[in-house]
């Protein structure tokens, strides 16, 4: 039994509990911790990705209890895939919060490893009631570091995040206590055994259990109509927070994506998402969109095109197939890094910006708008989906999984037409903050290249690195993908011994 598979989860855990009892430390000291546990945090991760794409899934049994008796942790290619990107997004959202974001509150960085300890057990537990534990330690966390710097704003957004999230954790239970009432088993790999082979009488039950797991991951993901707790939230978080909040809504697809291909990928119950998930992925599509057009600053407007990228990714899961589902693990890291450069650099701009903020209202000339602009536009073209970066290879990708799918043309108009409007909305703020201007009395400051640049800089170069290695990155999806169109290879490993 291989301890690598728990050590993703670990790390945080006790860097987290560290921190906490070494508060009364200098934050220099606090800070070192921090980003040493995350520099571990990514090495592992590599480790974990290249073992199991190497050899077979990973599977932990804690106390030795074998499934589906015990609680075991299993990192297959996706969970491994998942357990990397995040790792990357947090140490660079952590490096922005160095300097000065995480001593706007306290207990950041307590916070900040707690809630990536949430993030990677989500993605690694392999039984249903972990993971709404999972969820709730990284939902606890992140009311922690979204309300991190208080303010009124902060405070509401807050309050609506707590709610909304409460209600969907009390779902999340009335599901699970559905599936275990009527299996007796909360175990992904044993449940996956007993859908698949539910008596008429089971099945009505597992239906209704897996559409309130659907209701609940599409929460968390902000699907439409769940979605609209997104723009306020993250564009009131600092942006470090905000910059580690783009990966959120990626745990709610990847809930959405373990549910319809192994707990309901077989059966008389496999069609469970069928006439739900591409409807309601493009109309988050498209109503994402128009968030973009309508708003009035520039974090909120990066917030909307999270909305964006949610419906995006989940209308290649929902095409479905290997095609289906290696474009969107390709576009998932794409749209994590790109997102999260776009909110540490609309921070930048505000603080230079003073009393206008992040208002798309003309300003004093910036001093460093140059060196800014060339970044926003980087930034702009990823998002957008303009060649050749990384953002068109993956709609490309995912529309060229569509191209047998009964909704092509659906499809093609909504991504096409988004990605359009996309290009002409920020265009127009680009335009506002860089050209709009009126020569300034008195020059703004420079930039400062580090610690302020670096982050955002790193992330984009993990962007650019999807473009460069898009072949190697598609060999990984597509082995990935294949792997999980077919369950029994999980379900073996968990339930068959086939675990190392």
């Amino acid at each position: 039994m291989s301890h690598l598979v728990i050590a993703p989860i670990l790390l945080p855990l006790l860097a987290g509990i560290l921190l906490l009892l070494l508060r009364s430390l200098d934050i220099r000291w606090r800070r070192a911790l921090g980003l040493a546990a995350m520099l571990a945090q990514v090495a592992v991760a590599i480790t974990l990705l290249q073992t199991v794409l190497d050899g077979p899934l990973l599977v932990y049994a804690l106390g030795n209890w074998q499934a589906p008796y015990g609680i075991v942790l299993v990192a297959d290619p996706l969970a491994a895939w998942m357990v990397l990107i995040t790792a990357l997004l947090g140490l660079f959202a952590l490096l922005y919060a160095l300097r000065g974001a995480d001593q706007a509150g306290r207990h950041f960085h307590v916070l900040f490893q707690l809630q990536l300890f949430g993030l990677q057990g989500a993605f690694l537990t392999g039984d249903l009631f972990n993971l709404f534990v999972f969820f709730e330690i990284l939902l606890l966390a992140s009311y922690g570091l979204l309300l991190h710097g208080s303010g009124p704003q902060r405070s509401r957004a807050g309050l609506h995040f707590v709610v909304i999230n409460l209600a969907g954790s009390t779902l999340f239970l009335f599901a699970v206590g559905t599936l275990y009432g009527t299996f007796g088993t909360l175990n992904m790999a044993d449940l996956a055994v007993h859908i698949g082979q539910a008596s008429p009488q089971q099945l009505g039950l597992a239906r209704l259990a897996g559409l309130l797991l659907f209701g609940v991951f599409a929460l968390k993901a902000a699907l439409v109509p769940l979605h609209l707790w997104l723009p306020a939230a993250y564009s009131a978080a600092t942006a470090p927070v905000a910059a580690l909040f783009v990966i959120m809504t990626k745990v709610g697809a990847y809930g959405i994506l373990r549910l319809d291909v192994l707990l309901f990928g077989a059966g008389e119950a496999s069609d469970l998402l069928d006439a739900w998930l591409l409807p309601l992925a493009l109309l988050t599509l498209a109503l994402g969109t128009l968030g973009v057009m309508a708003s009035t600053g520039l974090r909120r407007q990066v917030a909307w095109l999270v909305v964006i990228s949610v419906g995006t990714l989940l209308t290649a899961f929902a095409l479905g197939g290997v095609n289906g589902i290696a474009a969107g693990l390709y576009y998932l890291p794409h749209t994590t890094f790109a997102g999260a450069a776009f909110f540490l650099l609309a921070d930048s701009l505000s603080v230079r910006r003073g009393e206008h903020d992040d208002h798309f209202v003309p300003h004093a000339a910036l001093a460093d708008r140059r060196l800014l602009g060339g970044l926003f536009f980087l930034v702009a073209i990823l998002v957008a989906g303009l060649p050749p970066l990384s953002g068109f290879i993956g709609k490309f990708l995912i529309l060229r999984a569509a191209l047998g799918s009964g909704a092509i043309a659906w499809v093609l108009a909504v991504v096409l037409a988004g990605g359009l409007l996309t290009i002409i909305a920020l265009a127009r703020s680009g335009s506002v903050i860089f050209y709009r201007s009126h020569p300034a009395e008195h020059a703004t400051p420079t930039l400062q290249l580090w610690p302020e640049l670096v982050p955002a800089s790193g992330l984009l170069l993990l962007c650019l690195g999807l473009m460069i290695a898009a072949g190697p990155v598609d060999a990984v999806t597509r082995f990935i993908a294949g792997q999980l169109m077919q369950p029994e290879i999980y379900i073996q490993a968990v339930l068959g011994g086939a675990g190392s």
